[in-house]
């Protein structure tokens, strides 16, 4: 047993990948991508996933520490089962033989994996009470490790210290004051049901006011040019109704008429858009 998948095990499972891994197998969408993905908006992922045959990668009803935040990072993954004793001294037994710490619990595991720009994506079951996955101690080591924040589907504690915390978000169900208990880690950077989704180690996690969206790495430069080209066509469109030149009928569709679509490529080669 292992803790975590091997590197082979990772790049079997996300064979689609266009980009490089990191050491551990996870797909590494690049840093430039991530950082187009911070304007995109859910419903333009969301718009390019669905067509693609991914309908089932947004998740909402969350709480945040940072309303309002948006959070863009690679996922790393874990899962959390309900205690049981055979099963969590096999964990514990590998975990150290791993020569993974003793000091703290299976959750500081998790923490001790994450890297610059990861997003911590824990499936916890929904559990708050008793399943607590970060306080603002934990809290501030995946805010020093990430830069970004978690996914917990489950608990936190010490709100108000985490809310403290800056350029991070934490989504999560619920909060209180007890901690983790009666769960086992049942492994790191394996597939995890959040919510309605699926999320695979290495997936982009873009995190908005509206909720979670979980994008497979062959598809996020594309959602990012869609973005980016959403947000000049809004420009655009704005511009021309502003002006009176089209109605919001012309305007307001899938696909624009021959000649608006003429006019805007003329205006954004104009405007060196």
């Amino acid at each position: 047993m292992h803790i975590q998948p091997t590197p082979e095990e990772l790049e079997a499972l996300t064979p689609l990948n266009p980009f490089g891994r990191f050491a551990d197998g996870r797909p590494r969408v690049p840093d430039e991508v991530l950082d187009r993905l911070l304007a995109a908006t859910t419903e333009q992922a969301w718009n390019v996933l669905h067509p693609h045959g991914y309908p089932l990668q947004f998740e909402g009803g969350w709480r945040e520490t940072h309303p309002g935040r948006v959070t863009v990072g690679r996922a790393l993954t874990a899962q959390f089962l309900p205690y049981r004793a055979d099963f969590h001294a096999v964990v514990q037994q590998t975990g150290e033989a791993e020569g993974r710490s003793t000091s703290g619990g299976q959750n500081s595991w998790v923490i001790e994996s994450l890297q610059q720009r990861d997003v911590m994506v824990v499936d916890i079951f929904g559990k708050v009470k008793d399943g607590t996955v970060v306080g603002d101690n934990l809290g501030t080591a995946v805010k020093v490790r990430t830069g970004a924040g978690a996914v917990i589907d489950g608990g936190i504690r010490d709100y108000q210290g985490l809310v403290e915390l800056d350029d991070v978000n934490f989504y999560f169900r619920g909060a209180d004051p007890t901690a983790i208990a009666d769960v086992t880690l049942a492994g790191i950077n394996i597939p995890v049901r959040i919510g309605h989704i699926t999320v695979l180690p290495g997936d982009v996690v873009l995190g908005t006011p509206t909720g979670v969206i979980a994008i497979p790495p062959h598809l996020a430069t594309e959602i990012a040019e869609r973005a980016e080209d959403t947000v000049v066509r809004d420009r655009f469109g704005k511009l021309r109704l502003a002006e009176g030149t089209y109605t919001s009928g012309d305007i307001d569709v899938s696909v624009w008429r021959q000649d608006i679509e003429a006019d805007f490529v003329a205006w954004r080669d104009s405007a060196g858009e």
